[in-house]
């Protein structure tokens, strides 16, 4: 047997198990964060870690049941009338997993430009702090929505595990990112995605909106203009905070703020924009640009 063969074969057979290392490592260092603040001074909106963890116990039960499943028997079928596929060996891992950053990158920031799918998105930046648990506040409706941003690596030849575990891999690189234990790391920041870069990226100060969109890399926001460094103090949240622990509302209320916008709203244009534009875009700010 080859010693790429060999590679290959231990790659293969282990990291799945590496990636569930990672998770657990993740889960316990968010225990330990949220230990850290119950013992210590620092102060921490604990209604808001409450919220956090919710969240994150309900999307794992839908990603694991019948959402995830939905996700990838759908992958699976586009898999089957691809004729072609990248050589399943250990160095395209590496390539999968540049290239599910890469999609990553793209996810993310239409999620930031296009308002439906804002409106998943925006429960990650609803919160108004940042630590470890924030990582776990992601919408319970993504699952059904982002596998479809994984079609292009499918299509390119990758397979459904490489390219599902690939995205796996990115999202557990980014939980350790939401913290502020960690300050600037010099030149680290402007190439990885560090706690520094992504404390950007949550910031609601003018400055900081729609930047930072790297999942481990910067190198997609330096390339695509869309970097920005961490220069003053950012004030998390969104822009019109939603001030409320109720855990439903926070999953559904842009959903309902985009439907009483586009039922109130005339206009085939309109309604569209109000779905499709960008978020905050109306009517009065298109009338604006165009006189």
């Amino acid at each position: 047997m080859s010693f790429d063969l060999m590679i290959s074969h231990f790659v293969d057979s282990n990291i799945i198990i590496w990636a569930g290392v990672g998770s657990l490592v993740m889960f316990f260092l968010t225990m330990l964060d949220i230990a850290a603040d119950y013992f210590g001074d620092r102060e921490r909106d604990w209604k808001d870690t409450g919220v956090n963890v919710l969240t994150g116990i309900t999307k794992e039960l839908l990603a694991r049941t019948f959402v995830g499943a939905a996700a990838v028997v759908a992958l699976y079928v586009i898999y089957l009338f691809i004729p072609w596929e990248i050589p399943h060996v250990w160095w395209t891992w590496v390539l999968a997993v540049l290239a599910a950053d890469l999609t990553y990158y793209w996810m993310h920031r239409f999620e930031h430009e296009v308002r439906i799918l804002w409106a998943h998105h925006s429960v990650h930046h609803s919160s108004e702090e940042f630590n470890l648990s924030v990582a776990y506040r992601l919408s319970w409706f993504e699952d059904l929505i982002e596998w479809v941003f994984l079609i292009p690596m499918i299509l390119i030849g990758f397979t459904v595990p490489q390219t599902i575990i690939g995205l796996i891999i990115v999202a557990i690189y980014q939980h350790w990112v939401h913290t502020e234990r960690i300050g600037h790391l010099g030149w680290i920041d402007k190439v990885f995605n560090t706690p520094s870069a992504h404390r950007v990226h949550h910031g609601s100060n003018p400055v900081y909106i729609d930047k930072n969109y790297g999942g481990i890399l910067m190198v997609w926001d330096h390339l695509f203009g869309t970097f920005e460094p961490e220069v003053e103090t950012v004030k998390y949240g969104l822009i019109n905070n939603l001030d409320t622990y109720n855990v439903v509302t926070v999953h559904a209320k842009e959903y309902f703020s985009i439907a009483r916008d586009v039922w109130k709203t005339p206009g085939l244009y309109n309604k569209w924009m109000l779905v499709f534009g960008r978020p905050g875009w109306s009517p009065e700010k298109r009338n604006e640009k165009e006189s």
